[in-house]
């Protein structure tokens, strides 16, 4: 569970800011996302597998 502290006299908006920095970062939104819908282990791998070869892309062109 995500607590943020919220000081006297601070914004909401500022609060909500905080939460969401947080939620981002400990990847439950993305998890959840993930969970919603069941993909085959091939399906998983070719994914990684294309987004590989599309990193190593990028890093070669920059050279």
């Amino acid at each position: 569970m995500i607590i943020v502290p919220v000081k006297e006299g601070e914004n909401i908006e500022k609060a909500l800011k905080k939460f969401k920095r947080k939620s981002e970062k400990t990847g439950v939104i993305k998890e959840v996302r993930n969970r919603k819908q069941f993909n085959k282990p091939s399906v998983v791998k070719r994914i990684k597998m294309q987004h590989a070869i599309y990193v190593n892309q990028l890093h070669l062109n920059e050279d």
